[in-house]
């Protein structure tokens, strides 16, 4: 696991008295080339996406619920599904985690993914050697950044940016969560829509540069904006800009599960996700535990 260093930004005028031009280290079909040897975004979880509909290059999902509804979770999930091996299910792609929120539990995660090793080693029959090296080469696929701000957000987007013209990169985002600065954002606004949503209008539009030239696919949790008298509304508040390029949204909730037999109780947490992006609405319905290996699915 590695930190996204923010490097500075060359302007257009810099890159010109530099001699140098960030989009010209490589053709078209050089850059084709490269991003089509990866694993394909499409396989990676199957058991939650509309049949015929699952999000490929170029996909924006939009995890969105209350707190406490497994959206953290499903991005671990999604990570893992990236980032192991092939031979353990996964797709061995490089993954930008994004954490605005500073939550990511570095060690929730190294279990979900110990536990997915050796699972995919009991299936097979052959008992991983130094089982601790296979988990450090799942880690060496991960990128994580930390923002603290929509400022430093829109930063590590254009670092992204600069990084992917110049060398492979991350095939998928995680953003936990693209609704943190929301209210400061409204603060420092003032009255003023358009300077309260200028910064995520700006990520927005960088992210559809980055989707558009390198494929990438972003998958983001949203918190609910709670409304009148605690309720939560059921669609997404962020500007229309982040709204446009969402292709895929999972509608996240979390439903009481009675004791059996005295037993103790739990949640069973339930995704609505409904795809826009064939040309016309698809759903699916999925519901799952988590345990110690993550997602168990119901």
């Amino acid at each position: 696991m590695m930190l996204l260093s923010q490097a500075p930004i060359r302007t257009t005028e810099e890159e010109k008295e530099g001699g140098t031009n960030v989009n010209m280290t490589e053709s078209g079909a050089q850059l084709f080339a490269r991003l089509d040897g990866r694993q394909s975004i499409r396989d990676i979880e199957p058991r939650l996406f509309p049949q015929n509909a699952q999000p490929g290059p170029g996909a924006v999902v939009e995890l969105y619920g209350t707190e406490g509804t497994g959206k953290t979770e499903l991005l671990y999930h999604f990570l893992c599904r990236a980032v192991l091996p092939v031979h353990a299910g996964g797709l061995e792609l490089e993954v930008l985690f994004v954490d605005t929120d500073y939550s990511l539990d570095v060690l929730r995660l190294v279990g979900i993914l110990d536990a997915r090793l050796l699972a995919a080693a009991a299936e097979s029959s052959i008992w991983p050697r130094r089982p601790e090296a296979h988990v450090r080469a799942c880690l060496s696929r991960l990128l994580v950044a930390h923002c603290g701000s929509s400022r430093q957000l829109l930063v590590t987007l254009r670092t992204l940016q600069a990084g992917l013209a110049s060398r492979p990169g991350p095939a998928l985002v995680l953003l936990d969560s693209v609704s943190a600065f929301y209210w400061s954002d409204r603060g420092e606004g003032g009255a003023s829509v358009s300077k309260q949503e200028e910064n995520l209008s700006k990520c927005s539009q960088l992210l559809a540069a980055l989707l558009r030239d390198y494929r990438i696919s972003v998958f983001a949790s949203c918190h609910a904006n709670r409304r009148r008298r605690g309720h939560a509304s059921s669609f997404s508040h962020l500007c229309r800009p982040w709204q446009r390029l969402v292709t895929h949204r999972m509608l996240c909730s979390r439903q009481e599960v009675a004791p059996l037999e005295g037993g103790p109780g739990g949640h069973t947490f339930s995704v609505r996700c409904t795809s826009s992006s064939s040309g016309g609405k698809a759903h699916r319905n999925s519901s799952f535990r988590i345990g110690d290996g993550g997602l168990e699915f119901v």
